[in-house]
């Protein structure tokens, strides 16, 4: 009987790996705790994560080249990629690689239209273009992806400047936590705005990954 080759042996390994009937979500790290908390909740345990730094946040270029990267790294062993971001402040750029990769990614402009639903988000985006958004993560992580990358700690005056021309906070919350809520208070407090709590919940974020 003729013994395999090492070609066989190695197609033989890549099927056992290949994680048949799964789905990987590669998704912006500002992301992973909803995620997380959408697949227990719903029991997709289908789905596996892999999450790209959340700093890119402030950094959108950086966005699209990683998402190639994570792609190309994975594709060969799942069965489906689905790309967790919208647009993410990439000018188009990350939906044109995601069509050239073949992948699908989260529709909207930016994760606040997708976590109220970009459909309201549209509907009221014109009244509200002197808002500005936080999420949960964002509330969490006020100091590190807004104050500081904006150089408010060392140079407060600058606020009245990247400022000057809001009117509110917008927090949307996708969990109901008064202490989150506080301190989503006291961001606005800090930029001088005017405060509003909005519960969205996880929004299009859900109903996407739903359909999954």
């Amino acid at each position: 009987m003729p013994q395999p080759s090492d070609d066989m042996l190695t197609q033989e390994g890549l099927a056992l790996d290949r994680r048949a009937g799964r789905i990987l979500l590669i998704a912006c790290g500002a992301l992973a705790r909803e995620i997380l908390d959408l697949k227990t909740a719903n029991r997709w345990d289908h789905m596996d994560l892999t999450c790209l730094p959340a700093i890119y946040h402030v950094t959108p270029e950086k966005i699209p080249a990683a998402v190639r990267e994570a792609v190309t790294k994975h594709r060969d062993t799942y069965d489906e990629i689905f790309v967790v971001y919208a647009d993410c402040g990439t000018g188009g750029l990350l939906q044109q690689e995601c069509e050239n990769l073949g992948v699908e990614m989260v529709a909207g402009p930016h994760c606040y239209s997708f976590f109220e639903g970009n459909d309201r988000f549209a509907e009221i985006a014109e009244d509200e273009f002197t808002a500005f958004y936080l999420t949960d993560f964002l509330v969490r992580q006020f100091d590190a992806f807004v104050w500081k990358p904006m150089g408010l700690d060392r140079h407060p005056e600058l606020k009245d400047m990247y400022f000057g021309n809001y009117t509110k906070l917008v927090y949307q919350a996708q969990t109901d936590d008064p202490a989150l809520t506080e301190k989503a208070r006291v961001c606005a407090n800090r930029l001088g705005l005017a405060f509003e709590r909005r519960f969205t919940g996880y929004g299009d974020l859900a109903t996407t990954l739903a359909e999954l």
